[in-house]
């Protein structure tokens, strides 16, 4: 098979300034904890950008790579590695930095140009094409002075597509960060690219653990068991072939608007009807009636739904906005009959579930940890029956992060292929108050949720 991509450099690039001696090491909170075995997340972003392979080698190239050097100079742990101790009797496994740590940074350039445009727009592609423009995240190692076994925590690409765009290609360890931490990461870094390669206006994140609670020692529980059973880390992989297709459905503020008129209708007492809460219904039951319309499925089945929370301002006292880290609450799993889904009224049957979890629970500071040490196990319940989850954040903009190059044109969550079935959901670029549905299905299945999606708006 043909490259898609010829490589022109790749370098390692470590933070412009040493940490201080006291912060190269960073405990896992819980938060942290329940993410330490998870795949690596890769996201891409396409750029429309006319740019010369001469242009992008003599500027470009030096640009990003200093402009990252000091992004890491705030963002050190990502420099650094998990040290995950399987052996050891009485240490915790930590984010460590030590002095000439680096992040490894890919620079390429495509040899199908047309990619391009193919990639970067909404129709069905092939999940496979994405891959020669996402980072491989550097296989696990273990340290021959202690048997620890050293986990890798970032890795990046640049690829250019002469005359046409660029691509920027990120795959981290869940770890280590959350969807906001790492877009505040892009940001940071777009935006000191952006302005020449200067940081003297840029505040930081806040890295101090001490911020998150663990009243239940959740976090040592976790691992506890972890040591118990041996569980090592896995490796890090291409999913590759994943045999399906990728397709970005997009509600504009109007659909949304419309979709919430049409429940107030049928019921009037439903209160929560975020945009959130509209559109996964409608992706929930148009997976349902998808899934229905190629499979016999019996109507008792139990269906679910899973969606995550930033916890940052749920916490008490809140978080600083800038906190860096997981701070996800996860205990969010809404459970509803096949043949209710699949009926006349399973979309509204989906908003009135979702709406009051989110109402009753998601929203609500002292409701959303009740139950905490129960969710690992929840989700653990879940394997082998049928899911849909939820990545990403609508109420993050992935597209507010301009290298100078202008916002991104296109965004997608690469990690969706591995995750069973599920769609990221994120703030849509073209409409304001409008969002885009991301998602990674095999064909037939995607075909038949295409044609559900659009019979739902028309009516």
């Amino acid at each position: 098979m043909q490259e898609k991509t010829i490589e022109l450099q790749r370098c390692r690039v470590s933070p412009a300034e040493e940490p201080t001696a006291t912060m190269t090491s960073l405990p896992l909170t819980f938060f942290d904890m329940e993410w330490i075995n998870f795949h690596p997340l890769r996201r891409v972003f396409f750029y429309g950008f006319p740019c010369s392979h001469t242009h992008f080698v003599d500027t470009i190239i030096p640009q990003m790579t200093k402009s990252l050097s000091l992004t890491l100079k705030h963002y050190f742990p990502l420099a650094g590695n998990l040290i995950y101790p399987l052996n050891s009797s009485d240490a915790l496994p930590v984010l460590r930095y030590r002095p000439g740590d680096s992040v490894p940074l890919t620079f390429s350039e495509s040899v199908r140009v047309s990619d391009f445009d193919y990639l970067s727009g909404h129709q069905s592609r092939e999940a496979d094409d994405f891959y020669a423009y996402a980072p491989h995240l550097l296989d696990k190692i273990t340290e021959p002075d202690s048997d620890d076994i050293i986990i890798p925590l970032l890795s990046l690409q640049v690829t250019l597509f002469p005359e046409t765009g660029i691509c920027i290609g990120i795959a981290c360890n869940h770890v280590a960060t959350d969807a906001r931490s790492t877009f505040d990461f892009m940001k940071a870094w777009a935006s000191i690219t952006k302005l020449g390669g200067s940081d003297s206006s840029f505040a930081g994140p806040s890295l101090d653990r001490s911020l998150i609670k663990d009243p239940h020692g959740l976090s040592i529980k976790k691992w506890n068991n972890i040591k118990k059973n041996k569980i090592e880390p896995p490796l890090s992989r291409i999913p590759i072939p994943t045999n399906r297709a990728r397709f970005t459905f997009v509600l504009s503020h109007k659909d949304i608007e419309k979709l919430r008129a049409f429940v107030l209708e049928k019921r009037p007492n439903l209160v929560h009807l975020s945009a959130f809460t509209l559109a996964s219904s409608l992706a929930w039951t148009c997976m349902v009636k998808s899934e229905n319309s190629i499979a016999c499925i019996d109507e008792d089945e139990s269906l679910y739904f899973a969606f995550l929370a930033d916890a940052r301002l749920r916490c008490n006292p809140p978080l600083p906005e800038g906190y860096f880290g997981n701070c996800l609450a996860s205990g969010f799993i809404v459970e509803s009959r096949n043949g209710d889904l699949r009926g006349e009224n399973g979309f509204l049957i989906g908003v009135e579930k979702i709406g009051e979890l989110i109402r009753r629970k998601a929203n609500d500071k002292d409701e959303i940890f009740v139950g905490v040490e129960k969710w690992w196990e929840n989700y653990a319940g879940l394997a082998g029956k049928r899911v849909i989850g939820v990545a990403e954040s609508s109420k993050i903009d992935v597209y507010d992060a301009d290298f100078g190059w202008g916002r991104p044109k296109k965004f997608e969550f690469l990690s969706i292929d591995e995750d069973g079935y599920s769609m990221s959901v994120v703030k849509s670029r073209e409409f304001v108050g409008g969002l885009e549905i991301g998602l990674s299905l095999p064909v037939v299945l995607m075909d038949a949720f295409a044609g559900f999606f659009a019979d739902a708006l028309k009516k």
